[in-house]
């Protein structure tokens, strides 16, 4: 044994740090390996339920990095970027009540743990920030900052139309003034400081929103080069085979290009006759009004070519059928985005009801709205529920309450809101009930609204409503930017033990 193994005293030298040590290092690569795994499953899941339409708002913002991500990091590179959702992240923050920011925070703290690229978790943290700006900004929270509510709209008018370059320099700027030994307002420059990262945020993710547009702008310019370099050449193969198979006698005139002869296109139609008529200001005007409300619901285009999953939200034939524009799949498409809470299921137990022949379909198209709308379920623990089941052993769900979701954004008259009645048959009246033992009664709710729009009805349990305007009752009645809500769940009826 050579003396370089040797101790002090003739002992050999201990293996077991040499051994420990790489016991660890491969200890730490499988670690590494695991959250590797884990971070792909999570970022595959996504995807899933984002082409579904079913996506939670942090599978929209791991969509929305997939589309970022050059180096697709942690995602499968044969997944086709066109058959998901193109989504401004601006807009997946947009009416998150606090529970779902605090459910959003935590799933932004799982990519967080696990994501090891820079870039990625760059946008992470950006989202983090927002993410905790919002909840501090939700109804019921009090800023406890002194002056916080009179420097509050100082600060925003001077940080909010800066670039996140200009931050970073300003940022610079108020750290040298709180390190030096100037008379200044200590608590106005900290405040300003703590606000700095906030705006910071806001900037990148304009930056991102930007990147995401222009992205898919250009995808789509690409894509319709191509398709017209296609179309050209086919033109120029038909004209160059016509030319070659000429015997000096004159082509005929195909049908299509008869159908241009003008005569018959300056006499009007009986249909088009009552359409509305409009003056070109009028016209410009109505254009401008659709331009903002595409604007303010965030819709980014998508290329009508792109295949459907097999997966998607099944839609009832009657929906594809009726109103597919693009605002009502944009309103359509936002509210699927949200997703089901744990006790929600999808409801669409349309009823076919006649209405008659509306007096204003010889000026407009009846059209059925479409809906997103959701059922309530959970358990009912009444007395001979308690006697017969327990919490491991759990009785039959029964409906709880609904979410009603009707879109209606092409209104004539945005002025009058959408109505809804219950309609009870065989004289059945409120409170009364015909339904033998075991069952329950069940109603119809019929919505009902101007044109374009035909009535719609779905089948409901009739049952007495909760109107508490209590968080956890969640009673809603509103309509606002084409969409009409009725969320309401029933009495719960409490037995005494």
């Amino acid at each position: 044994m050579d003396s370089g193994a040797m101790r002090r005293g003739g002992q050999p030298r201990s293996s077991i740090p040499a051994k420990r040590s790489a016991a660890d290092a491969q200890e730490d690569a499988w670690v590494a390996d695991e959250d590797r795994f884990v971070l792909k499953q999570a970022k595959k899941k996504a995807i899933i339920r984002a082409r579904a339409g079913r996506a939670d708002p942090i599978d929209l913002l791991a969509v929305t990095l997939r589309a970022l991500d050059a180096t697709k990091n942690g995602y499968d590179s044969d997944d086709d970027d066109q058959e998901l959702p193109a989504v401004d992240p601006e807009a997946v923050f947009e009416g998150l009540d606090d529970i779902q920011l605090e459910e959003l925070d935590k799933g932004i703290d799982t990519y967080l743990a696990l994501e090891q690229s820079r870039s990625n978790r760059d946008f992470w943290n950006t989202m983090k920030v927002i993410c905790k700006d919002r909840r501090r900004a939700a109804p019921g929270k009090l800023q406890t900052a002194r002056g916080m509510s009179s420097v509050t709209p100082e600060i925003d008018r001077l940080l909010a139309p800066k670039t996140h370059e200009q931050l970073e320099t300003l940022e610079k700027q108020v750290k040298a003034k709180l390190r030096s030994n100037d008379d200044i307002d200590v608590d106005y420059w900290e405040n300003l400081l703590k606000s700095l990262s906030i705006y910071k945020a806001k900037a990148r993710l304009r930056q991102v929103s930007k990147s995401v547009v222009g992205a898919r702008l250009e995808t789509l310019r690409q894509q319709q080069e191509q398709e017209a370099l296609v179309l050209r050449n086919q033109v120029r193969e038909k004209l160059n085979s016509a030319s070659l198979a000429g015997t000096g006698e004159q082509l005929p005139v195909p049908e299509s290009h008869v159908a241009l002869d003008p005569e018959p296109l300056l006499r009007l139609n009986p249909e088009d006759k009552a359409l509305i008529s409009l003056d070109e200001d009028d016209f410009k005007q109505k254009l401008l009004q659709d331009r903002r409300r595409i604007l303010k619901l965030g819709y980014i285009p998508t290329r009508h070519g792109a295949k459907t999953s097999s997966t998607d939200i099944a839609v009832p034939s009657e929906q594809k059928r009726d109103d597919m524009s693009r605002v009502t799949s944009a309103l359509y498409d936002r509210e699927a985005a949200r997703g089901f809470n744990d006790n929600e299921e999808a409801f669409n137990a349309e009823e076919d009801v006649s209405s008659g022949r509306p007096k204003w379909a010889d000026t407009y198209r009846p059209r059925k709205p479409r809906y997103f709308n959701r059922v309530q379920m959970g358990y009912e623990w009444n007395k001979y529920n308690q006697t017969h089941y327990d919490h491991e052993n759990l009785p039959p769900k029964v409906v709880q309450g609904y979410k009603f979701n009707i879109f209606y954004p092409d209104l004539v008259d945005s002025t009058k809101a959408p109505t809804f009645r219950i309609e009870r048959e065989n004289g059945r009246k409120r409170g009364e009930s015909f339904a033998p033992a075991g069952a329950e009664d069940t109603c119809l709710i019929r919505f009902i609204a101007g044109p374009p729009y035909e009535d719609i009805a779905f089948r409901i349990v009739d049952k007495e409503w909760d109107y508490s305007a209590k968080r956890e009752r969640g009673f809603r009645s509103s309509f606002d930017k084409g969409i009409l809500q009725l969320h309401f769940q029933f009495k719960k009826i409490y037995y005494r033990k």
